[in-house]
């Protein structure tokens, strides 16, 4: 029998954090945000992006709104170097955006890392060493003392270097590397001992990342709040989370981070970066805005931000994305489009947003409501009607909705694809023969005095029938009572209309400049078929005569041929 693979790991240990606050706490502003797509996640890239799609990118952060943005690590090869020099010789760095670098705690990398920032107004340097347990002891092999004299010497190298250029404002990041994975104490000892060498009272970023995910977000969360008692009355120094994705749960970690007493987040755009990715600021972001807190990140044309960086990264965004994707906001389960249509419906303009299935109103990101309901046969009858609704401006009655569902299904069942708000349309006009209802030629001859002193309206014509041009006669206690009256004597049926309803259709795609009218009628035909029919004109009143003609239309499509009237005489 094979070993269990489960007997080979160790869960990993909670943090003794009795009185932990974070769970009752709220986001309630936005953090500092650092992107690291240009190190971190370029790093993590197939194909390592070139100085021009570098800039791309560099110049689309400063768009979205990154005040602080990691740019490279210019020790670590010429083409890093170069676009670091670019950025600065070429005054490409707004004056309220800080970039920043970084470099392992090495000698000669970090003499060469503040080199590289000679001319910059502001500048961050990033400096970092690996404190968890099996990086000191197997793959460094360094006791805990020698790890705190590693720390203390690079640090006071960068401060020295620093200080001897004056004209940059510098500021220190520290990660003690690994984080997640190292005892609390030694992170606090290793942090510690870099405050004190880069000089109290001088502003600090201690980074504390999650390097592997290793644990539940809470673990990470009480992590970030021992840590923060510790600073929490030391103003210069700013606590920096960089969650990774490992476990599925970057997005969570650095939320429930946020909650512990972080105050800085740093990320990718969409969640490139090694292994499952670096947290997806995007995301965090987004989440913060449907719950009222604006992230102070631009993402109003989340489409053209998305396909800038899969350009620069050359990766694509997947369709499931949250808040990027191409599905994300759509619904296919005809239970979850019923729903929308009705909220949509109900919505006033300036309320709350409150729409099922859409926790954010796509309009804010750029999107158009096209594509929030889509039909494929899962669909049901309330996407259908939305479609037709807002691309074509015709509001369906409900039970004309069921009806027309199962047309759909139908034509789904026989085609197997998605459907459009085109091919819906197509379908409607077919089933409802609005394209092809007979020509007619009808007069109102008069409106008097019947014999019972009722007024009464006298309708007579021509209908072009299967083929015949026939003769309508007929009076009604109104022109569309007069109609069905003269068509059921021209065609032999026997017509009783159950339903009537109409409206307006006004400067659609359908109808052109010009206003028109919706008609729907429901029909009993010889009483045995119960059908719809739907005409539309300029005049009400003929859109209610195409209307009926159309319900009559599919009555008789639907009734075998043996079963159907014979031909009736001519009217005089």
């Amino acid at each position: 029998m094979l070993k269990n693979p489960a007997s080979k790991y160790r869960a990993f240990a909670p943090v003794a954090l009795k009185d932990r606050t974070w769970p009752d706490a709220q986001i309630s502003r936005a953090p500092r945000w650092l992107s690291t797509d240009l190190r971190d996640g370029n790093q993590a890239l197939i194909e390592p992006m070139d100085l021009q799609r570098k800039l791309r990118m560099f110049e689309l952060l400063v768009r979205i709104g990154f005040k602080e943005i990691e740019v490279g690590f210019p020790a670590a090869s010429q083409v890093e170097w170069d676009f670091v020099r670019q950025l600065i010789e070429e005054g490409r760095i707004p004056e309220d955006v800080t970039i920043q670098v970084m470099t392992p705690a090495r000698e000669e990398l970090i003499e060469r890392t503040v080199q590289s920032l000679q001319g910059a107004r502001r500048a961050i340097v990033h400096v970092y060493n690996a404190v968890a347990p099996v990086w000191r002891e197997v793959v460094f092999g360094m006791t805990v003392p020698e790890v705190m004299a590693l720390v203390d010497r690079h640090v006071r190298q960068v401060r020295a270097l620093t200080d001897a250029r004056p004209e940059t404002e510098w500021v220190l990041q520290y990660s003690p590397e690994t984080f997640s994975l190292a005892e609390l104490d030694v992170s606090l000892e290793a942090c510690e001992t870099a405050i004190a060498a880069w000089g109290p009272g001088r502003p600090i970023i201690l980074n504390l990342p999650t390097t592997v995910e290793a644990a539940t977000p809470n673990v990470f969360a009480d992590q970030i709040e021992w840590m923060a008692r510790r600073f929490a009355y030391r103003p210069e120094v700013c606590l920096s989370v960089h969650p990774h994705n490992d476990r599925g749960t970057g997005t969570a970690a650095a939320e429930l981070a946020l909650m512990a007493g972080a105050h800085r987040v740093e990320g990718c755009l969409f969640g490139n970066g090694e292994r499952t990715g670096n947290l997806d600021i995007v995301n965090v972001a987004l989440n913060m805005y449907v719950q009222g807190v604006s992230p102070g990140l631009d993402f109003s044309d989340i489409d053209a931000i998305r396909a800038e960086v899969e350009h620069c990264n050359q990766l694509p965004v997947p369709a499931r994305h949250p808040y990027a994707g191409d599905l994300v906001y759509t619904s296919f389960s005809g239970s979850h489009q019923d729903a929308i249509k009705k909220a949509f419906s109900a919505r006033r303009e300036d309320d709350v947003w409150a729409i099922p299935y859409l926790p954010i109103d796509p309009k804010d990101l750029g999107r158009s409501y096209e594509a929030v309901i889509r039909v494929n046969s899962q669909s049901g009858k309330g996407g259908m009607a939305y479609l037709l609704e807002t691309e074509y401006g015709v509001q369906l009655p409900r039970r004309l909705q069921i009806e027309f569902s199962q047309v759909v299904q139908r034509a789904m069942d026989v085609q197997g694809k998605e459907l459009s708000a085109a091919d819906l349309w197509a379908i409607f006009c077919s089933e409802y023969a609005l394209d092809d209802t007979p020509a007619l030629r009808q007069r109102r001859i008069a409106a008097h005095d019947g014999t019972r002193g009722a007024a009464q309206t006298e309708l007579g014509g021509t209908i072009q029938w299967q083929g015949r041009e026939r003769a309508l006669q007929g009076t009604g206690n109104g022109p569309v009572d007069a109609f069905v009256n003269a068509l059921s004597a021209a065609t032999g049926h026997g017509i009783r209309v159950l339903d009537y309803q109409e409206h307006a259709i006004g400067g659609t795609g359908l109808v052109g400049g010009d206003a028109r009218a919706a008609a729907y009628v429901e029909l009993r035909v010889d009483d045995s078929r119960q059908v719809f029919g739907v005409g539309m004109d300029h005049d009400i009143v003929s859109a209610a005569i195409r209307a009926v003609t159309s319900g009559l239309l599919r009555a008789e499509r639907s009734q075998p041929v043996a079963q159907r009237p014979a031909e009736p005489a001519l009217v005089a």
